[in-house]
């Protein structure tokens, strides 16, 4: 069972889930938006039988006492060096990486700059950021299903439309998720500082983000993505394939973006796979 544990970096605190023995590999796990670490939980359940000690943090903006007022704290350097600054403080030097969403972003920056501290890489739902990008850039489906995205850059007016009627437009994407996962969500938003905070991901980095920078992929990688998915359409996917050259899995599934809540069944046996297929020991 995941315990709850205060990691500090700096002046900024972390609450991050954590669950099985300290001496077994570690799989950091990254949650996307709007989302928490608490989406985990029954993943961290099914690692730790099998021998990994599993790390997920409410990241940056998520975690109430780690929120800097300031979009310009949320670049992906940041957000980056927060996940190796979690492993150092535990005291592991390389782990497994599993992140869907908002948390795949943060995994691609990291599993190019960083390939020595990161033993494998699980994505769920968004492709590699250099396909992706190419695939908002030409192709129509892509910028018709990115288009929320320019609400979400909108200071203080994104910021109404979400907390209006009770978190309604939320409400709507956390429609798969248990109840304990939406009492969850519901109560970290409800934080006013949080809500801007993950807001910043986009205000800071959508457009910015460098992605002719973060190239080919030599990292054991999985990437899992449901064709039905709303955000993320099969150009940007397509598109993706060839920067990944080490050696690469591709599970192409019925369902859509929320993998976690509609799909664990589906999606449980590849990471698995993964994971053991890539251990150290």
């Amino acid at each position: 069972m995941a315990i709850i544990k205060v990691i500090n970096l700096g002046t900024l605190q972390f609450d991050c889930r954590m669950a099985g023995a300290e001496k077994d590999e570690l799989v950091i796990l990254l949650h996307g938006f709007p989302e928490t670490s608490i989406m985990w939980t029954a993943l961290m359940a099914d690692l730790i039988p099998k021998g990994f000690f599993c790390l997920a943090p409410n990241m940056r903006g998520y975690s109430k006492n780690a929120c800097p007022k300031g979009k310009k704290h949320y670049t992906i350097e940041k957000l980056g060096q927060d996940i190796l600054d979690l492993a150092t403080a535990i005291g592991k030097d390389k782990f497994h990486l599993i992140a869907h969403d908002w948390g795949a972003v943060i995994g691609w920056y990291l599993a190019y700059h960083f390939p020595t501290k990161i033993l494998s890489y699980t994505a769920l739902s968004v492709p590699h950021l250099k396909g992706f990008f190419q695939a908002l850039q030409t192709d129509p489906d892509q910028q018709q299903r990115s288009n929320y995205i320019k609400l979400l850059v909108i200071p203080f007016i994104a910021e109404y439309k979400i907390r209006k009627n009770d978190f309604k437009l939320f409400r709507k994407l956390w429609k798969h998720s248990r109840e304990v996962e939406l009492e969850d969500y519901i109560k970290t938003f409800q934080e006013k500082k949080v809500l801007t905070a993950a807001l910043n991901y986009y205000r800071a980095n959508f457009g910015k983000t460098r992605t002719e920078e973060i190239g080919e992929i030599e990292i054991p990688t999985l990437f899992i993505w449901g064709n039905t998915d709303m955000a993320i359409g099969a150009k940007g996917v397509a598109l993706s394939h060839q920067y990944l050259t080490g050696p690469y899995t591709f599970l192409e599934i019925d369902a859509g973006h929320w993998l976690m809540q509609t799909s664990y069944t589906a999606i449980l046996p590849p990471i698995l796979k993964h994971l053991n297929t890539h251990r150290t020991y």
